[in-house]
């Protein structure tokens, strides 16, 4: 059974639920401002990338004043429960990172809020290619190389840096360690930007997180791809092998997507009238290939199949999770 996890600033949290139903009604509201979208991680990363492009769409569609708010760590929870006690009246919401939804709720012993009580779906709007990075100085290439490099060299620190503990990544190394017979420790950070420079310059061996967080540094030659979760290479990176193709079938499933949530009690024309919003954004050419370019993908959804989408990965990540018996307090 694991139960404690080294932390390089912030230990992740209490954190819960899963369904997050949406019951929202046709109706005629439009989007009233000043909008907050709430990030809960540092500038620089995936999810502020994303929330700063669907501002600047969402104002161009004629919202009107949109604000990017950080409320970073504690892997997401502080922005996340900010939102949850913000005042429910459509201008405060939460870019959330699915696995705040789909794997906090089995990995965590003292859930702090239940998001089926305490959140509603708004929209589902982007999926997220991860990856598993390390410096560009480092003398491995390819996921296989940097396990075949730490099992020659015991003496050697092998670290995963990830800006949220409980993630599909920090798993994912989990099952590597039992398979591999490896002890790889997981460091938390309170984003991405400040965890992969410690990347960069070696005072962790390899981090994971969105491709997206990972482009400036990756063109500025500051680090280098091991390898790319999900089934099939990405159209931005097609010399990077995935990681299952590299014999680590553990990150095949290990992918995320955001969403919008907001206050539960948020009233249904106001949860009707933001979805319309984003929906509408989303399909903006210039936003798809703006993200496209960062690494991220649009896959807009209604509020209503995020939720079902984050019922079945819940059930899909349960065993998982039992298998490697991961316990965080």
């Amino acid at each position: 059974m694991i139960s404690k996890f080294h932390h390089a600033v912030f230990m992740g949290a209490a954190l819960c639920a899963i369904t997050l139903p949406v019951h929202a009604e046709k109706a005629d509201a439009t989007l009233s401002g000043p909008l907050t979208i709430v990030v809960g991680y540092a500038p620089g990363g995936a999810a502020d990338t994303a929330a700063r492009a669907y501002a600047e769409q969402l104002r161009k569609d004629g919202a009107g004043t949109i604000i990017v708010e950080n409320r970073a760590g504690a892997s997401g929870r502080i922005g996340l429960n900010y939102v949850k006690d913000a005042k429910p009246d459509g201008k405060t919401m939460y870019l959330v990172p699915s696995p705040l939804l789909t794997i906090f709720p089995l990995t965590y012993k003292n859930p702090g809020y239940d998001a089926e009580k305490d959140l509603r779906a708004v929209a589902m709007l982007v999926d997220i290619p991860t990856a598993i990075v390390t410096g560009a100085s480092q003398p491995f290439d390819g996921m296989q190389d940097y396990v075949k490099w730490a099992k020659s060299n015991p003496a050697a620190v092998t670290s995963l840096g990830v800006a949220t503990l409980g993630s599909s990544g920090h798993l994912g190394i989990l099952a590597v360690n039992e398979h591999q017979d490896m002890k790889i420790e997981p460091v938390a950070y309170r984003g991405a930007s400040p965890m992969l420079i410690d990347v960069s310059s070696g005072v962790v061996s390899i981090g994971w997180d969105a491709v997206a967080s990972m482009m400036p540094l990756y063109q500025a030659k500051k680090i280098k791809f091991l390898g790319v979760s999900g089934e099939k290479r990405l159209d931005a990176l097609p010399e990077v092998k995935t990681l299952a193709e590299q014999g680590f079938p553990e990150f095949k499933a290990a992918t995320s997507f955001y969403g919008i949530v907001v206050p539960a009690k948020t009233p249904d024309s106001a949860v009707a009238a933001l979805e319309a919003a984003f929906l509408k954004a989303s399909e903006a050419p210039e936003l798809r290939d703006q993200l496209a370019a960062k690494g991220l993908i649009t896959a807009p959804a209604k509020g209503a199949d995020m939720a079902q989408r984050t019922r079945e990965e819940l059930a899909s990540w349960r065993p998982v999770v039992e298998r490697t018996g991961i316990v965080m307090d």
